[in-house]
């Protein structure tokens, strides 16, 4: 039953988390305001390579179920890929079994092993786009986003706040289990490569791994824990090119166009909880969602709207 709380909520975070939790409070009937530090191209999901896949997140039995719930979602959006940056692509995660992952990948339509790992039509999502897609539908429910810097959640003029801050809660919570996982990107111009790859990842955190993007063709990555530099490392940047190329030749000579850095917020286990405050206030928590929020944005998102109306379960 809906709390007796007034229905006017803010959510502090304006990346896919944020954005998506907006959108379910706002279309089930609450006033909503995302308050964000920084919004659209500017927030860490903009810098995501955002292939639908559960990676770097904990713990595995619940990601599961939001990953498989956002999956269903994302499979309607992509009927609209041009409106909503999502599309159905093909691929290969290389050198993956089936034996390897939770009970919930027998429930991925058409997921099968092969000679080379696990190959799939998975949702690969223009995050950019998809951003902007998300605040237009926020909109549209009643609900508007607006460029504030929060500098703890006990000033947040709401009587339900939800906090969605990523690696800000690190400091805003605060919450030192929230730790960054550097991740740096090559954007080069697509040679002709129509289907995404990834490998597993050797020594160091480095791996190969290339997403068709509309805007180029995205390159990666590095998982560098507790890493806070957002500039460019040049000589990392070659080794990812490199590590690609010997997957795909043609990558070799393809014109950079761009580099990227992003931090993943990673924790031990997401922080999806309820929390009344002394002062009669509710805060829920949604963050620490590794180098998997947009993978389990809409489970995410359902959940914590279930326990802003709610509370936690008895």
């Amino acid at each position: 039953m809906r709390s007796e709380l007034s229905d006017e909520v803010i959510v502090v975070g304006g990346g896919v988390v944020g954005l998506t939790t907006a959108v379910v409070l706002a279309e089930g009937g609450r006033r909503v305001r995302v308050w964000a530090r920084e919004t659209g191209g500017r927030t860490t999901s903009a810098v995501a390579g955002a292939l639908w896949w559960p990676y770097r997140i904990e713990p595995e039995a619940l990601v599961g179920e939001w990953a498989l719930a956002s999956l269903v979602v994302y499979r309607e959006l992509a009927a609209r890929p041009e409106e909503t940056g999502v599309r159905l692509v093909e691929g290969v995660h290389d050198g993956l079994r089936l034996d390897g992952l939770g009970a919930w990948a027998a429930q991925v339509p058409g997921l099968a092993e092969t000679a080379e790992g696990l190959a799939a039509r998975l949702p690969l999502i223009d995050m950019p786009v998809h951003l902007a897609w998300l605040r237009k539908r926020l909109e549209r429910a009643g609900g508007t986003v607006e460029e504030r810097v929060v500098e703890a959640l006990d000033e947040v003029p709401a009587p339900v706040v939800v906090n969605c801050t990523g690696l800000g809660a690190r400091s805003l919570v605060p919450d030192p289990a929230v730790r960054p996982v550097r991740g740096q990107l090559v954007v080069v111009e697509n040679p002709g490569i129509t289907t995404w790859y990834t490998s597993d990842e050797v020594a160091g955190g480095a791996s190969a791994y290339f997403f068709p993007q509309p805007g180029g063709l995205l390159l990666g990555g590095t998982a560098e824990e507790d890493a806070w530099s957002l500039e460019p490392d040049p000589e990392v940047a070659a080794g990812i090119v490199a590590r690609c190329a010997a997957v795909r030749p043609e990558i070799a000579g393809a014109r950079v166009l761009a580099h990227r850095v992003g931090l993943r917020p990673y924790r031990a286990a997401v922080r999806l909880e309820h929390e009344l405050r002394p002062d009669g206030r509710v805060l829920v928590h949604n963050y620490g969602h590794g180098g998997a929020g947009v993978t389990v944005a809409w489970g995410c998102a359902r959940e914590a709207a279930g326990l802003v109306d709610t509370g936690p379960a008895a």
